[in-house]
């Protein structure tokens, strides 16, 4: 080597400082082959644990859901990090990477960042569950579904409603299924000249003989509004919340039936015209 103006003394900490090289490098390597076994052992035996401590649970599956793969995410994240550090990728570097990756994902998931807080919330405090039947963004229908984005609903004539969570968690909700019992309210008109005591007493003895009115709270009618064509009665019945829109439809069918049994009649909207000149003209005559 000395031809080409190194001396053998250079050659020989070349050869040194490269076999020390190799040798750090390789350590460095088999040092980061058994933390990755041992840690994905870990990991595995981890996941599997908390796997089953959420099927124990039961109660929110897709909360579960999102709780084993967000905890998978990190447990494989923090193992990478460990063997990216072992192999001399300084640890800084690594959070700085991670981090940016994750201010570019949250700009551009903005508005799927807001449905996924609000699926969280949703998740967790439980306004309502799957089955529940309730009122949201303008939709009536029973829960199919509870995501970490949406939540579905099936509505009455089978059309499926899909509701962003976000929208959802920042807006009133109404839950038909978290009472054991509902009070129904029905609303009848009866003619002017009508016996009151006696259309109440009928509208009572119909739910009286329901077994699914509620002896408690018990049935209540009363007149509560004088109509432009009718006296208006509001009749107010307790039932268990299965059974509450089957009473109400066959006690309208009922009331209608026993007024007219009993002569009592419902009145249409009419209007009373009176002809001031002719019947100034009638009276001069």
């Amino acid at each position: 080597m000395e031809e080409f103006g190194i001396s053998k003394e250079t050659t020989d900490a070349l050869y040194a400082e490269g076999i020390s090289l190799a040798m750090t490098i390789a350590l460095r390597i088999i040092g980061a082959l058994i933390f990755y076994f041992i840690a994905k052992f870990i990991v595995g035996k981890l996941l599997r644990g908390l796997k089953r401590f959420l099927e124990r649970r039961d109660d929110a599956p897709s909360l579960n859901e999102f709780l084993y793969g967000l905890t998978k995410v990190l447990l494989y994240v923090i193992m990478f990090g460990g063997v990216l550090m072992i192999l001399g990728v300084p640890g800084s570097s690594f959070l700085a990477v991670f981090g940016a990756a994750g201010l570019a994902i949250g700009l551009a998931l903005q508005g799927s960042l807001s449905n996924f807080a609000g699926g969280l919330l949703i998740l967790a405090f439980k306004p309502f569950k799957v089955g529940h039947v309730i009122v949201a963004q303008g939709h009536t229908g029973t829960v199919s579904k509870v995501q970490i984005l949406y939540t579905h609903l099936m509505t009455f004539d089978n059309q499926e409603v899909i509701i962003p969570n976000g929208n959802l968690a920042n807006s009133d909700i109404v839950n038909m299924s978290t009472q054991e019992t509902r009070r129904a309210e029905l609303k009848v008109g009866v003619a002017y000249g009508t016996n009151i005591k006696q259309a109440k007493e009928i509208v009572l003895g119909i739910f009286e003989k329901d077994p699914r009115a509620l002896k408690e709270p018990a049935p209540f009618v009363a007149l509560s509004n004088f109509g432009d064509s009718s006296l208006d009665l509001v009749v107010r019945v307790w039932a268990k919340s299965p059974d509450m829109w089957p009473m109400y439809f066959d006690g309208m069918e009922a009331i209608n039936s026993e007024f007219e049994k009993n002569g009592i009649e419902i009145p249409f909207p009419q209007r009373v015209i009176h002809n001031m000149k002719a019947e100034a003209e009638a009276e001069s005559k």
